[in-house]
């Protein structure tokens, strides 16, 4: 009777490992086959040219440089405002937020903001920034959008990085004499700083490929000139992806592609620094 229960034990063990790698490998394939196309049908439009010149006849020929630099500014805006905030909400509500009623409420609105569809972001950027504050459209009312949009993630997810780390090494810090922020800041923080790089990048990769906030606040269809301050209107990779591909009638395909290889190469190195930062939090982490 033993044996057979452990054999059955060890054939639904089998069986259930085997259906976590079929889910897997159908996850994952995927995924590699979309990135491998993208490259293989981007790849014959990437130039010098195609990276550093405007674009022309249509936006049919030259290149993509305003929207690269535009992406660059408006992710730099969102970082700007979102992660300082968004790290301070985070240590709030988890070094120094007593556990009540409007705590658990907040952290439950906070949860619930992250879910809400990007173009509501961008409609509140309308009313808001370009409208009430009378910001235009422009950079800056596109980044404060793109900021409230990641916000909710960056929170989250710094905040449960500062709940991991043990409550031992605060007790040891405030025993040896140091303040509340002192622990925080020379010994929580350092210990957290993979999930938060974590929330960060994760944050910043949904701004910088989010089409819908910054059409409503700053993207610009065509702008002959770079953006020479923040009340200036952009373009954008994913708003010229999204324009060159249903807009421009005979567009190319491969500068459709091609547009899309940058911003996924774009995403990819954000993805590559934050992975180089968390490595070496990580091997100087003590626990």
């Amino acid at each position: 009777m033993n044996k057979f229960f452990v054999k059955n034990r060890d054939l639904t063990q089998k069986l259930g490992f085997s259906l976590l790698t079929l889910m897997t490998v159908m996850t994952i394939v995927p995924i590699i086959a979309t990135v491998i196309y993208i490259f293989v049908m981007g790849l014959p439009a990437i130039s010098w040219e195609f990276l550093t010149e405007f674009p022309s006849n249509g936006m049919r020929d030259g290149g993509i440089l305003p929207a690269i630099v535009g992406t660059f500014y408006l992710t730099i805006g969102t970082a700007i405002f979102s992660v300082p905030l968004g790290i301070a909400a985070a240590i709030y509500l988890s070094e120094y937020a007593s556990d009540n009623k409007a705590t658990r409420l907040i952290r439950l609105a906070i949860i619930n903001l992250a879910g809400i569809p990007s173009v509501v972001y961008g409609l509140f950027g309308l009313g808001l920034f370009v409208l009430f504050l009378n910001f235009g459209t422009s950079i800056l009312a596109a980044s404060l959008t793109l900021s409230i949009m990641t916000l909710p993630v960056i929170i989250s997810t710094t905040e449960e990085a500062l709940r991991a780390v043990p409550q031992s090494f605060r007790t040891v810090s405030i025993s040896l004499g140091g303040t509340r922020w002192q622990t925080i800041r020379k010994t929580v923080l350092p210990q957290a700083l993979p999930g938060i790089t974590t929330g960060v990048i994760l944050g910043l990769e949904r701004a910088a490929g989010e089409t819908a906030p910054i059409l409503f606040t700053g993207a610009a269809f065509f702008l002959p000139r770079l953006p020479q301050s923040p009340f200036d209107a952009t373009m954008a990779l994913p708003y010229h992806l999204y324009v060159i591909s249903t807009q421009v009638p005979e567009m190319p395909v491969e500068i459709q592609y091609g547009t899309a290889l940058v911003l996924l190469v774009f995403v990819i190195g954000m993805n590559a620094l934050a992975s180089l930062v968390r490595s070496r939090a990580r091997a100087k982490r003590q626990w």
